[in-house]
């Protein structure tokens, strides 16, 4: 199976475009490691090599999935999130301490993160509720991207119409987070929540929004009529 893995690095490489490689540099503001390779192209190598190991069990999946994040390189990141997304179906309770643990080693920028938790840890979450009393934790966590996460982990639960109460707790013990990303990241949960229960979130946000960070307020009030964004900017 490590010839699955030279196989991918070689087609990505062959695939890198200088150009788009220059821009992905300047767009991140953390330093990233990066084929230059476009989204599209990368997910399309995903899902062609996916058919490849798609009968292994689902330890020997995840084992490739670690070979992948640890080059540190965000296409092979992305590539081990959705390898690992794919096996969805068949995600243990152990599982997430496999997860929290590639989430602290390995993500170190916005879009790996949204990434896995919008999609993995998301799922699991959903499907293990009792291990949100862990993922509060991550609210104190010394790395941004857990504190981030602690956040957009719930985006897809509350898709499904679960976790409000829990949502509005992390948006609390986030709600001074000196860190832009952190407070993207809640203002992110809190909009896509409005979509679910549009009078809660607002009368959290009128609550709380002369405390609130202008970034966070921005991203939890998107959603809403031009008039009530207004009220909600208003000091």
């Amino acid at each position: 199976m490590k010839k699955i893995i030279l196989e991918i690095r070689k087609e990505l490489r062959t695939n890198t475009d200088p150009k788009y490689k220059k821009g992905e540099l300047n767009f991140f503001k953390e330093k990233i490691k990066t084929y230059g390779v476009r989204s599209p192209v990368s997910q399309r190598i995903s899902k062609e090599y996916f058919k490849k190991i798609k009968h292994l069990e689902k330890e020997k999946v995840f084992s490739l999935c670690e070979e992948l994040l640890e080059s540190g390189y965000i296409q092979e990141i992305g590539i081990a999130f959705r390898w690992a997304y794919k096996l969805k179906d068949q995600y243990e309770k152990k599982d997430f301490k496999i997860f929290e643990g590639w989430l602290k080693k390995y993500i170190s920028n916005w879009a790996n993160c949204d990434d896995f938790c919008t999609h993995n840890l998301g799922y699991l979450i959903n499907k293990f509720p009792e291990f949100i009393p862990k993922i509060k934790k991550w609210t104190k966590s010394k790395n941004r991207w857990a504190r981030r996460a602690s956040a957009v982990i719930f985006i897809y639960p509350v898709k499904h119409k679960k976790y409000l109460k829990h949502i509005f707790e992390i948006a609390d013990i986030l709600l001074l987070d000196e860190d832009d990303m952190v407070q993207k990241g809640y203002g992110w949960m809190l909009k896509e929540a409005s979509n679910i229960y549009p009078k809660e979130v607002f009368d959290f946000v009128m609550k709380n929004k002369n405390k609130m960070p202008r970034i966070s307020l921005r991203y939890a009030i998107e959603k809403y009529p031009k008039a009530l964004r207004k009220k909600a900017m208003q000091r």
